[in-house]
């Protein structure tokens, strides 16, 4: 089932999706290239910070080795030698610490980017399911990760040894020699440790950062409804939106219908186009559009007009002109004024309201 699933997953994921799973805390991560970080950071550190801290090491251990017999032995002094010691040393690895940490928060921001999402700490019951947690621990991607594991293991491990061997004679002659020569040759098989540690490292992190991203890009994967539907979700059923278009156009075209009454004409086509028009003089600086339709519309707009007794003109050109340069509730536009002033004039004389001449 899951490989049929995973058979019609076969559209690359949306930014809508790619954005949820990050808001989820979904990310493509790769664990190698943190450790990567905070490997580098410590061997960078301890190549600048190793005299300083041996230093350090020296300076707390001195009293136990050249003053073991100024040290109190009771348990209240022994306590605060101890708090003491725990403290410089502290103070002394303090650095190495900050370093690593930084070098380990750079490794996420520099992965994914500055993120908080408080969904990968949040309870979810479905997490204690025994059923899905041996199913975890079985799955392909736990069976690659294991391999891995042992691979960096193996790999890691023979390149240290290949870098130590040329040092395992110096190791029986340590306790013979000054302890700073000492710390200094150790000091030497650390950076050389670290540096062919580093090197494997690099290698894996930036091959296992490659597998990560086609992970996480396989994992987001949609099948071809998902898509379908989300943009559904993002722009609309569209048959919801064209029944909506059609419930906003009945409503305007009702509201057209219950202005043709106070119209003070209609001008048509004939059958064609008709524009209904409003003047009120000393209210309006220029006759306004109150309605206006083509062949239906204007075949109602015209028996509104009947109904009501609102003159009727036959201007063919000016009805299609009018039709193509004024909306409803706007002023017809100057180049009209002469023409339309004609016709309101006639009608308005017919009623009384101008004198004939």
């Amino acid at each position: 089932m899951a490989d049929e699933d995973d058979a019609s997953k076969t559209e690359g994921p949306t930014d809508k999706k790619l954005s949820d799973a990050r808001a989820k805390g979904n990310v493509a991560q790769s664990q190698e290239i943190k450790n990567w970080a905070v490997l580098l950071g410590g061997a960078g550190s301890l190549m600048f910070l190793a005299p300083y801290m041996a230093e350090g090491v020296q300076n707390i251990g001195r009293k136990f080795i050249f003053e073991p017999d100024a040290i109190p032995l009771d348990p209240e002094h022994l306590r605060l030698v101890f708090a003491e010691t725990m403290l410089d040393v502290l103070w002394v690895t303090a650095p190495f610490m900050v370093v690593m940490v930084i070098f380990a928060i750079g490794a996420n921001v520099g992965q994914f980017g500055f993120m908080v999402s408080t969904q990968k700490i949040k309870p979810e019951f479905s997490k204690v399911s025994v059923f899905k947690g041996i199913k975890r621990m079985f799955s392909a991607r736990t069976f690659v990760e294991f391999a891995k594991g042992i691979a960096k293991l193996l790999i890691v491990s023979v390149v240290s040894f290949a870098l130590a061997l040329p040092f395992l004679g110096d190791l029986e002659l340590l306790p013979q020699i000054d302890l700073i020569l000492s710390m200094d040759r150790i000091h030497l098989l650390a950076l050389a440790l670290a540096a062919g540690t580093v090197g494997v490292m690099t290698a894996l992190a930036a091959l296992d950062y490659l597998y990560q991203k086609h992970a996480f890009t396989k994992q987001m994967r949609m099948t071809k409804q998902e898509v379908k539907d989300e943009h559904k979700q993002q722009e609309g059923d569209p048959q919801v939106k064209s029944r909506i278009r059609k419930v906003r156009m009945e409503r305007f075209q009702q509201r057209m219908m219950q202005a043709v009454p106070d119209a003070d004409v209609v001008i048509t086509n004939p059958t064609h186009f008709a524009v209904a028009l409003s003047y009120k003089m000393g209210e309006m600086e220029a006759p306004r559009c109150v309605a206006k339709g083509v062949d239906h519309l204007a075949f109602r707009i015209r028996g509104v007009a009947e109904e009501n007794d609102v003159p009727i003109v036959e201007n063919p050109p000016l009805a299609r002109a009018l039709y193509d340069t004024v909306e409803i509730d706007q002023e017809i536009p100057p180049e009209h004024f002469t023409a339309v002033a004609e016709i309101i004039g006639y009608i308005m004389r017919q009623r009384g309201d101008l004198p004939l001449h």
